[in-house]
């Protein structure tokens, strides 16, 4: 069992400041994903976590136990980084067992578990081997196969996947959420990549400028995001946005549309619809097509709408050239409004 909580945590560099106000419960065998682009903080929270970094201010506990005044070998954690640190002059049995020799555990113990590992990993057959002789793929499996044959209470992930290929990414995915389900461990994993975070996570924190703007379980993340930075992080393409002004008893002029919205004192909003929630029509919001790209099951087609860029994905049989006028009609249901001065969801 292994609940982890983050109290009011800050980091500060100097007088920068990395980490402000940090508040988040993980569930005991939740799997949490840390997402946000280079400087969030994301990597900086997981180190202060795994012991590596020292908090300026705030309490890290697990469970019933504070452990943010531990050393990192005392506070039950595993990490898998982004560089695999395989040791070269050990074979992949000895890679696997080598925390639990460091912990002077008897050899009938070790062997079991790293065979179990393994075996998880789908490494069995490369036991003998050195690293040298191991793909990158391989690596990371055994890099991911060590950290859990300490069975620690939680499993801290470090852009794991980063390194390998795109099919291969594909393929640690499925594998890695399948076996840290089994294992019945507490995963923190930190990412840039939202594909790995909404594949993998059965909550995401998204953090900004050091700061969880939202933590939520994938599909809440992407249908409902908390502010404007997530709708436009979250989502390839984005969400798009659009100014619009009120018409009065809940109505909202958009581009020269009269949309249903929230009722509220607002002066101003910005209408907010993801790409893939518009559809051609008769009525609509008339876009000037700017770049058609073909991308198999779907065409992703950039339109200017009063000057703005504005994305949408049509069906692939959607035939459409640079320069036409195509009028799309958004969802109802799918379309979200923010405060343009707070950057928050009105609702």
């Amino acid at each position: 069992m292994a609940e982890i909580q983050i109290k009011n945590v800050e980091k500060w560099f100097g007088s920068y400041q990395a980490l402000t106000s940090i508040d988040l419960t993980i569930s005991d065998q939740e799997f949490m994903v840390l997402l946000g682009a280079s400087g969030c903080g994301k990597t900086t929270l997981l180190r202060i976590i795994a012991g590596l970094e020292t908090a300026s201010q705030g309490e890290v506990w697990i469970n019933d136990r504070r452990i943010d005044h531990l050393a990192p070998k005392d506070r039950g954690i595993a990490m898998v980084f982004q560089n695999y640190a395989v040791f070269p002059h050990l074979t992949v049995f000895e890679n696997i067992g080598f925390g639990l020799r460091m912990q002077r555990r008897p050899n009938h113990e070790v062997k079991a578990r790293v065979e179990r590992n393994a075996e998880l990993m789908h490494i069995e057959q490369l036991l003998g081997r050195y690293s040298g002789e191991l793909s990158g793929g391989q690596r990371q499996r055994v890099a991911v196969a060590r950290a859990l044959a300490m069975e620690p209470d939680v499993i801290l992930m470090d852009e794991p996947l980063s390194n390998l290929d795109a099919l291969l990414r594909l393929e640690m995915r499925a594998e890695l959420k399948g076996v840290l389900a089994g294992s019945k461990t507490t995963a923190i994993y930190v990412t840039h990549d939202q594909v790995e975070a909404m594949s993998l996570a059965d909550r995401i924190s998204v953090m900004h400028q050091g700061r969880i703007i939202q933590a939520a379980d994938p599909l809440s993340v992407y249908r409902d995001p908390a502010e404007r930075f997530v709708g436009s992080f979250i989502g390839n393409p984005p969400m798009n946005f659009l100014p619009a002004t009120p018409e009065g008893g809940g109505k909202w002029r958009v581009a020269g549309q009269s949309y249903a919205g929230p009722k509220t004192d607002h002066t101003a909003l910005d209408f907010a619809i993801r790409p893939e929630d518009l559809q051609p029509s008769v009525a609509g919001l008339a876009a000037v097509v700017k770049v058609v790209e073909p991308l198999g099951a779907h065409v992703l087609v950039t339109c200017a709408i009063d000057g703005q860029m504005f994305r949408s994905v049509l069906d692939s049989d959607t035939k459409l050239a640079a320069g036409e006028t195509i009028t799309l009609q958004p969802n109802a249901d799918r379309i979200r409004w923010f405060d343009p001065q707070s950057q928050v969801l009105v609702r």
